[in-house]
């Protein structure tokens, strides 16, 4: 069992957490597959192994679908997190085939390019409305003022959610979301729990509401598919709409904020773009690269597999590192050089596979719109503080980004 315990990697170190990618480059330098003993996880580093397993059957979301918590070596949740397990079980981020293929399919009729596509007036018009607040002000915080209130809106006017009610959103989803990260503290479950009912609660009524009276939008579209017969629960609706909540923001947010702040640290390249709004689109591609927003997506490994000589026992969890796999030398030629022309970039930052991020379209309609609204209004933005980094590592984004509009 290669042992890295010797290695920069702590994700939960300030240091680390400022700039993880020259420990991703030691762990690439030393294999393909390393044991990380404080998370008892099986770190995969390389873009190769992590693009492949991603699409590997032989490993799950979850391994309830086949095997007891007790069959498969794993200790139960403890009760006490039952609300939040309940909620997170049910969406198809955490599901395997047939249930995972049958909601996806629901889902995805919401996601077509047809209906993203005709977001698209909607979310260009909120995105020059905000841009045009932050100027009028003079300034402000982009994460809150820019970046978080375009994908909420847009996410919440597809489900349906009354304008009044859309302030609780983020902070029930960064709530959850903490979940999510490596050994949670009881303090962020604690919060997660709450969150997750109090979320699952007000998702309840609103269902109630639409089964009266049905609207145009995803809620209403998934009562009547259940109606009609596609055996969709109440809960796999509360829970895919707080998946789509929580997916449909949170990279978007994070991509926004780390993709400024790479920005003005890279001034060459800001002005290359303030030059040519034609490099948007491969600009959107490159800063979901070079500093990702998710840093890490776990596997469960449901049947043994071998990487490069190393046997990974079923019960094993894989960490596949996204951040890390976007800075592979061997995909992407100097991959620590910001090049908001690159035109190879496979990166992997809406994962692979069938967990494939079906929200992908409409988070770069997103990120285009918002870039392009604050290059086009705000054309000499600049930082007005250093910002500072969250205590997250496989959530990576920034606390706030203060700017000034001359």
């Amino acid at each position: 069992m290669a042992a890295v315990r010797d290695l920069p990697f702590d994700p939960w170190d300030p240091a680390f957490l400022a700039d993880p990618y020259p420990a991703y480059a030691e762990l690439r330098a030393r294999g393909r597959v390393l044991y990380y003993e404080p998370s008892n996880q099986w770190l995969v580093p390389h873009h190769a192994d992590v693009s492949a397993l991603l699409r590997d059957r032989r490993l799950g979301r979850t391994y309830t679908h086949r095997f007891t918590h007790e069959e498969f070596g794993r200790t139960p949740p403890p009760p006490e997190h039952e609300p939040f397990h309940t909620l997170n079980d049910h969406g198809m981020l955490d599901l395997e085939p047939p249930d995972h293929t049958r909601i996806r399919r629901l889902v995805s009729k919401a996601f077509t390019p047809r209906t993203v596509e005709r977001l698209r007036p909607y979310v260009h018009r909120l995105a020059g409305e905000l841009a045009d607040g932050l100027v009028r002000d003079g300034g402000g915080d982009l994460l809150t003022d820019v970046a978080e209130p375009l994908p909420v809106a847009v996410i919440a006017e597809m489900l349906g959610i009354p304008e009044a009610d859309r302030a609780q959103l983020r902070p029930w989803s960064a709530a959850i979301c903490g979940m999510y990260e490596l050994n949670p503290t009881p303090r962020a479950a604690e919060a997660a729990v709450r969150a997750s009912v109090e979320f699952s609660e007000y998702l309840r009524g609103l269902i109630a509401e639409r089964r009266k009276a049905p609207g145009d939008d995803l809620v209403s579209g998934l009562i009547a598919a259940h109606d009609e017969g596609d055996r969709l629960t109440e809960q796999e609706m509360i829970s895919t709409a707080v998946l789509l909540l929580n997916a449909g923001h949170e990279a978007t947010v994070n991509a926004t904020g780390n993709g400024w702040w790479a920005l003005f640290r890279n001034p060459a390249q800001l002005a290359a773009l303030r030059a040519d709004h034609g490099l948007v689109p491969s600009a959107v591609e490159e800063l979901l690269r070079y500093d990702t927003p998710l840093q890490l997506f776990e596997r469960w490994v449901l049947d043994e597999i071998e990487i490069d000589g190393t046997t990974i026992p079923r019960g094993a969890e894989l960490a596949l590192l996204f951040g890390s796999a976007n800075h592979d030398p061997a995909v992407f030629a100097e991959p620590e050089r910001l090049d908001l022309a690159r035109r190879d970039n496979p990166h992997i930052s809406f994962s692979a596979g069938i967990h494939y991020c079906i929200g992908a379209p409409l988070a770069r309609m997103e990120l285009a719109a918002s870039l392009t609204a604050l290059l086009r209004k705000a054309p000499v933005l600049r930082l007005a503080a250093e910002p500072e980094r969250t205590p997250n590592f496989v959530i990576r984004g920034l606390k706030g980004l203060s700017v000034e509009v001359g």
